[in-house]
């Protein structure tokens, strides 16, 4: 039986077995087939190094490499081997596997643009401090033949440089104006080109100033700015993409009646009949038509417990099947799916949340236009003044330099940067350049139930109060089922010592429970409609020993550490708070009540969650979403901002916004405090970026500013934002 999952298996778990000494299995001749395997639950080295060596020693593996980052795994194996079999043997040493669908997968784990951006600030940075050394040397007296020198030595590294490191801007100020808008990106550029046009012109005349040391001042500090920005944010892929990659790829096919082939799910069309094994999930949308067991539905609907399938029954894509084989008939396959409508509900949802506008692009919509008509002005008028172009440009120049918004692209990334970085501290994770904004917006918090405030796995109650017979034969039948609350029984008894009693001809009877001979009398472990017995109010299973009165045994799913602290915080801001959930009444009522959540909703699909969620935000309520399933994907999209424990499914730690690190929910109220504390911060270092251009605007618009003036005070104001955000640290 498959072995209880933990928050990280192979930190608690006994060492897994050394691969096979030298084993360096190569293959059968035959062309190695690549199979990739989705991981939620593995969080450190020696997770990797039980994944692979666990893989290792399975037949027909070739190779096996774990990306912790993307918590998925790459294996190459015999065409003969199954990814489903390599899925269940990893889930049933502790590691949580789901197969992928590689065709679904279009991004790459390579981290190509963060790198761009760090080289091109490391040879910024460089050239800038070299043109800073000349550009003393010219001020300390140098002129003629060698100031002109300097300015050509200068030249010869400024010219190259920006071609190269201000790409980033050209490019994106060429995206605003070929659709005739402007963004902070067009000040930025023009600035560069203009300090760096003058100066060569200067240089080509031997003029007394030159701009070289300003241009790349601006690059570089522009640059940093961009890259703090780029860290702030996990390389996250689509939340779409994900789901549709957890599609079954291929699927058993009944042709005439009798034989199964494999073929791809793309091929299959409604009508036709497939067969799905016990352990494997539903390739496609359908109705059973033969066969009875029970379907494990927590990935889609959130339901703790697995449902009965019998013929006649609605059965999802997605759904895994636990105990008994299934015919089904497809209704719908593929795109046409329901979980991959989930996927598309996602998509839209993502492109929605994307509208947001960030408080940077806010004042940038404003700040742009003014620096360019005071620089178009200040030319202007100094040449009307005095007839000297040149002059007039330089103060132009000079001007477009000293209110470049150099500090107001800092404000941002440097307060996000010191606040994810208090936040990383106290177990929460940023994967978003605005969630911490949206964060300091919300007024409502909606939960989800399963693995959210519960831990997902339900414990056995009062294990002392029932008969040393009960339990021994409880146990034996308990052992060969892979069902969840047998799982549970199992593991409790074996902790409490309890030796399973000798029970023979045990077999599982699917959709309804395990059956076997027990000194010549029939027992059962099961269903209480099964036995015959009286459902009590909570989640329980049921054991019946022939000529006895069925006993039950109930269990309670454990909440969360630090929920009820999390809720009673949040409740005590003036929020609202919503528990949402696929799972029954009961169930769902039980949980809220134990936190104290009054306002509950049950047997809740995804499609209603997220429809709950935007009907929320319509009505002006800004939405935290908190969820850990795939049935919570499209609302963690929907909401204004999202987050995701550790222990998710990926295609939901993909889509949301903060990433919960640790297992306990009392971080929430204070990531929250932090967000308002950071916005403040942010606004503050607009305000400094605002006073600063106060001064220097009209020094610069009387002509009094110089090139290296102009880059010194656009340098002071840069590292005056940066110095408030690092105060967020230590406040």
């Amino acid at each position: 039986m498959a072995a209880p999952i933990s928050a990280c298996p192979a930190c608690d778990a006994a060492p897994l077995a050394e691969a096979q000494a030298g084993k360096g299995y190569r293959g059968n001749g035959m062309e190695a087939k690549r199979i990739m395997l989705s991981l939620p639950q593995i969080y450190c080295a020696a997770c990797i190094a039980g994944v692979e060596r666990g893989l290792a020693k399975q037949d027909g593996v070739r190779a096996a490499r774990v990306n912790l980052t993307l918590k998925r795994a790459v294996v190459d194996v015999d065409p003969d081997i199954e990814a489903q079999t390599l899925a269940d043997y990893l889930t049933g040493i502790g590691f949580e596997a789901y197969e992928l669908d590689p065709g679904q997968l279009t991004g790459t784990a390579t981290d190509k643009h963060g790198k761009d951006l760090l080289m091109r600030l490391g040879v910024s940075g460089f050239a800038m401090m070299n043109v800073m050394l000349l550009s003393v040397a010219v001020w300390s007296g140098a002129t003629d033949a060698t100031r002109d020198l300097f300015h050509w030595i200068s030249a010869g590294i400024a010219i190259p440089t920006v071609g190269f490191s201000s790409q980033v801007f050209f490019k994106s100020a060429w995206s605003a104006l070929r659709v005739r808008r402007l963004n902070m990106d067009v000040p930025i550029s023009l600035a560069i080109l203009l300090a760096l046009g003058m100066s060569i012109y200067e240089t080509m005349h031997s003029g007394a100033h030159a701009y070289f040391d300003a241009a790349l001042s601006l690059t570089f500090f522009l640059l940093a700015g961009r890259y703090l920005d780029y860290r702030t944010r996990a390389v996250a892929r689509s939340a779409a993409e994900e789901l549709a990659a957890l599609e079954v790829p291929r699927a058993l096919r009944v042709v005439d009646g009798q034989a199964d082939e494999q073929v791809p799910v793309s091929e299959l069309e409604p009508g036709q009949i497939v067969r799905v094994v016990p352990g494997s999930r539903v390739p496609v949308d359908g109705i059973v038509t033969g066969g009875e067991s029970e379907l494990d539905r927590s990935l889609l609907t959130g339901e703790s417990l697995p449902v009965a399938a019998s013929p006649d029954s609605i059965v999802s894509a997605g759904e895994v099947n636990l105990t008994g084989p299934l015919t089904v008939r497809v209704t719908a396959a593929g795109r046409d799916s329901s979980l991959h409508r989930m996927a598309d509900l996602v998509a839209i949802a993502e492109t929605a949340r994307n509208r947001y506008t960030s408080l940077a692009d806010k004042a940038a919509a404003v700040y742009a236009p003014v620096v360019h008509l005071l620089s178009f002005a200040a030319f202007l008028f100094w040449f009307w003044y005095s007839g000297d172009w040149r002059m007039s440009m330089n103060i132009a120049v000079a001007t477009l330099i000293i209110t470049c918004p150099c500090a107001l692209g800092l404000a941002v990334p440097a307060v996000t940067t010191a606040a994810s970085g208090r936040l990383f501290k106290q177990g929460m994770l940023l994967k978003s350049a605005t969630a911490m904004e949206r964060l300091a917006e919300v007024d409502h918090v909606v939960f989800d139930k399963t693995g959210t405030l519960t831990e997902g796995k339900p414990a056995l109650d009062a294990l002392a109060r029932h008969k040393d017979r009960d339990l021994q034969v409880a146990l034996a039948l308990a052992e060969g089922s892979s069902h969840p609350l047998a799982q549970s029984l199992t593991q409790a008894a074996r902790t409490a010592g309890v030796q399973p009693a000798e029970v023979a001809q045990v077999t599982e009877v699917p959709g309804k429970g395990i059956e076997g001979q027990w000194n010549g009398k029939t027992v059962r472990l099961g269903r209480a409609e099964w036995l015959g017995a009286n459902a009590v109010g909570q989640t329980a299973t049921y054991l019946s020993i022939s000529g006895a009165k069925p006993v039950a045994f109930s269990f309670t799913d454990a909440l969360r550490p630090g929920v009820e602290e999390a809720i009673t915080a949040l409740k005590a801001k003036g929020m609202g708070v919503t528990l949402i959930s696929g799972d029954v009444p009961a169930a769902v009522a039980d949980i809220a009540g134990r936190v104290g959540i009054e306002d509950w909703k049950a047997d809740t699909l995804p499609e209603d969650k997220a429809e709950y969620v935007a009907r929320l935000g319509k009505s002006g309520r800004k939405v935290l979403m908190v969820g850990d399933g795939l049935n919570d994907t499209a609302a963690l999209a929907a909401a204004h901002v999202s987050i995701s424990p550790a222990s998710a499914l990926e295609a939901a730690r993909v889509v949301s916004d903060i990433v919960l690190l640790g297992k306990s929910m009392e971080p929430l109220a204070g990531a929250i405090d932090m967000s308002k504390s950071a916005t403040r911060r942010i606004k503050e270092n607009f305000a400094i970026a605002a006073g600063y251009n106060a001064i220097a605007i009209p020094i610069a618009l009387m002509g009094f500013a110089t090139p290296l003036a102009a880059a010194l005070a656009m340098s002071t104001s840069s590292v005056t934002v940066s110095l408030n955000a690092l105060r967020l640290k230590k406040g």
